[in-house]
């Protein structure tokens, strides 16, 4: 998602990761509490500053409403979005609704407003020309809004609701939306209403989302990458690949993996730095730092299988980073090697965890984004 947001790194601590563990709430579930709080100040004259709603994982959480008011068949509602403990983009945001009774109108009517997200691209199950608020929070926010509003819509008149995010347009810079086809905010998102730290669920759904845009432009193959760096790496190489097939998959590798097989990707490439690019051999589904750490042992392996000296061998299987390895053997002039031979563990566990008709390719990149080898799936033999 919380919206696809590319989060800053988490710094390791004693071998687990040092975070605040406090939940937030999704920006689906604040529309659905601002337009149901909209929805109570028509019927009741006034927008309360407390409002219950129900989750879409069936919780029922009471949220404050600030800017209530109310004019004549139309009232408007605020309830500012709560991340918790998690690095996200939409944090502090300030979902918006204004809902209007619409004479003789027929049942509730979702609209999206300014700095919501407008989708242009087919794929993300949503309406291209709609508003980017997902099935989720769509049904969530019309059941909230429906429990609410019965007194209006058993009079036989019906609702316009419409989301809006003051800044949703700036915000969306800082997520993956303008590659998934969502143009002029943010996505309405949420599929249980609850933001768990660090879980990052967003980001790994818009890596989905991604390869699901890319399938339906009718491509065949797919670029994954671990970060801005290595995407614009890949994209010097594979140039002459449609934007649409680069995904930056960050840690989700096998939800990368898992959506490009569900799509019948034909050739899956994948771009990588030292570190990452050894976490992917080891076989890890998401190569977090505070998953698990790097392989020291794999990487010695590499060493020894390109010449490095014993001495050094040893101060790897020692140091605490892969990027330690890299460095020291580029002295030596073995950086090339030594990445192909990473490329190789690497290439090997991906066709042994996730076998198929595909073809693959691996790309390791140095820490300036600048390509080192290419690694072709036919070069192995």
């Amino acid at each position: 998602m919380s919206s696809p947001a590319e989060t800053g790194k988490i710094r390791k601590g004693n071998g687990k990761r040092q975070r605040g563990n406090r939940t937030g709430f999704t920006t689906g579930i604040n529309a659905a509490a601002a337009a149901t709080a909209a929805t109570l100040g028509l019927i009741e004259g006034s927008v309360p500053e407390q409002v219950e709603c129900v989750l879409p994982n069936t919780q029922r959480v009471a949220f404050h409403i600030i800017e209530g008011s109310v004019d004549g068949m139309h009232a408007h509602a605020v309830s500012i979005k709560d991340a918790g403990d998690d690095p996200d983009a939409t944090n502090g945001a300030h979902l918006t609704a204004d809902v209007r009774r619409i004479p003789g109108g027929n049942g509730i009517q979702l609209k999206g407003g300014a700095g919501v997200g407008i989708v242009t691209k087919l794929g993300l199950g949503l309406e291209v020309g709609g508003p980017a608020i997902n099935p989720v929070p769509r049904r969530n926010i019309i059941e909230n809004v429906q429990a609410a509003g019965a007194p209006i819509l058993e009079a036989g008149d019906g609702l316009e609701v419409t989301i809006s995010v003051p800044g949703g347009d700036e915000m969306a810079k800082k997520t993956l939306n303008a590659r998934l086809g969502i143009l002029g905010g943010i996505s309405i998102l949420g599929t249980t209403g609850i933001v768990r730290p660090y879980s990052t669920a967003a980001f790994r759904a818009s890596v989905v989302q991604a390869v699901q845009v890319a399938a339906n432009q009718g491509q065949k193959s797919v670029v994954f990458t671990t970060g801005g760096r290595t995407e614009k790496c890949a994209m010097r190489v594979f140039n002459k690949l449609d934007e649409s097939c680069f995904v930056q998959m960050g840690d989700f590798v096998r939800a990368a993996f898992q959506s490009a097989l569900k799509h019948e990707m034909e050739h899956i490439i994948v771009g990588a730095m030292v570190g990452k690019l050894t976490k992917i051999a080891q076989g890890l589904p998401v190569t977090h730092a505070w998953r698990e750490e790097v392989d020291r042992g794999l990487i010695a392996e590499a060493a020894i299988e390109v010449g490095a000296p014993a001495e050094l061998v040893e101060e790897i299987r020692a140091a605490e980073t892969a990027r330690f390895a890299a460095e020291k053997l580029d002295q030596m002039g073995l950086t090339v090697a030594f990445h192909r031979a990473l490329a190789q563990r690497a290439l090997r566990t991906l066709r042994a965890i996730y076998p198929g008709p595909h073809r693959l390719t691996i790309l390791a990149c140095d820490f300036a984004g600048k390509p080192i080898v290419t690694l072709e799936e036919e070069a192995l033999g």
